[in-house]
């Protein structure tokens, strides 16, 4: 909590109280029994977690980037995969206040920031992963409709959700044949492919989203035709801080695991804590969280003031908070020995939790093809 203001610490505590009271003593059973929280949520919605980044005169809590990032690290430390699904939803709900009109702000964002409706974000697509440009589903104008057809991949809440924000083809090829619309379940033609099987991120539901035939009407389309791509883009850079702040939660949370495992445990008649290796390995683990994190804080001002260097910033704080805080769980993961491969111990969900965010929200790849391409473009 250094450098934060005294209203950014009491969010903070808020969030951590939460975190330890709500999620954390359910996080290994949301994980075994594929759970997918709803009340757990809506209890965090009334704390105003639901819409956090979203104006108040829609439900939101209207704070800023830096604020939001503050709470989803502190919510993480208590379930990763939760918290990163309610940051998805966090970041449609922004998608719809920021770009649609007062109509559409007025209709969708009430039930959203409250959670007692939740969000899907659907960009990726079976053959259009990194290269979001190309992607296939379309949607042809038929008077005041449009009508929607192809699939996407690897959609959290998929199936779950009753709203879904869809990038789709309208125009032409490339980015500026893309726009944005905003489906809801029941909608005929919207079905769900099977629930996939994960390695992590078990609390959240994630389905392929399929159309066939959709009707939308137009008046559900956010922002100008070949608009979509770049609110996706600037969605995404939000997506950023807020998986890159999960990342965080799950490594501070493992941090204090292994810290409290050094002390229990012994080995050769002494506590693993007396051993110096262990000692710097620790040490390491905390100084590379702590610089991690001041880069998310960085990157999340940045955006807040809408500064010209906040893609990159965005871009160098998910790479490196996600690669290194993967790396912390994992070494503390190996401190716990064999304990931290069972799934009695918390470690070994953080771990397996945070892996993905090394690849949604843009892959670690992508982000050092943005950062280099801003280096190289003078």
């Amino acid at each position: 909590s250094v450098g934060l203001t005294e209203e950014q610490k009491e969010f903070q505590k808020v969030a951590l109280d939460f975190a330890a009271k709500e999620m954390a003593p359910h996080m290994a059973e949301w994980d075994e029994k594929e759970i997918f929280p709803v009340e757990t949520m809506r209890k965090a919605a009334q704390l105003g977690f639901g819409g956090i980044y979203v104006k108040p005169d829609v439900g939101g809590s209207g704070l800023s980037r830096l604020d939001t990032s503050i709470i989803f690290e502190a919510l993480s430390t208590g379930c990763t995969s939760t918290t990163a699904y309610m940051s998805i939803h966090n970041m449609c709900a922004w998608m719809i206040d920021t770009f649609g009109n007062e109509e559409q702000r007025r209709r969708f964002c009430p039930s959203l920031c409250s959670m007692e409706k939740f969000a899907s974000y659907c960009l990726t697509e079976p053959g259009s992963g990194s290269d979001a440009a190309s992607l296939l589903t379309s949607a042809q104008r038929k008077g005041d409709t449009y009508v929607l057809n192809g699939s996407k991949a690897f959609i959290s809440g998929g199936g779950d959700t009753d709203v879904y924000v869809v990038m789709c083809r309208t125009g032409g090829p490339g980015p500026k044949g893309i726009s944005c619309l905003v489906l809801e379940k029941g909608t005929p033609g919207l079905s769900f492919g099977k629930k996939e099987k994960k390695v992590g991120w078990n609390s959240q539901p994630t389905r392929a989203v399929i159309f066939e035939d959709c009707v939308v009407p137009v008046g559900n389309r956010l922002g100008a035709e070949g608009q979509g791509f770049s609110i996706a883009m600037k969605g995404l850079n939000g997506g950023r801080i807020n998986i890159a702040s999960c990342s965080l939660g799950a490594a501070h949370a493992s941090v204090l695991l292994a810290q409290e495992h050094l002390t229990v445990r012994k080995q050769f008649g002494e506590p693993l804590a007396n051993n110096q290796y262990l000692q710097f390995r620790l040490a390491e683990m905390a100084t590379r969280l702590v610089a991690a994190r001041l880069m998310v804080r960085n990157a999340a001002r940045a955006l807040q003031e809408e500064r010209e260097d906040a893609a990159v910033l965005c871009s160098m704080a998910k790479l490196f908070a996600t690669d290194e805080c993967f790396e912390i769980c994992n070494q503390a993961l190996q401190m716990h020995g064999g304990y931290g491969y069972l799934k009695d111990y918390a470690v070994q969900q953080f771990v397996r939790d945070v892996r993905v965010h090394q690849i949604l929200e843009g892959t670690n790849e992508v982000m050092r093809m943005m950062v280099a391409r801003n280096l190289l473009r003078g």
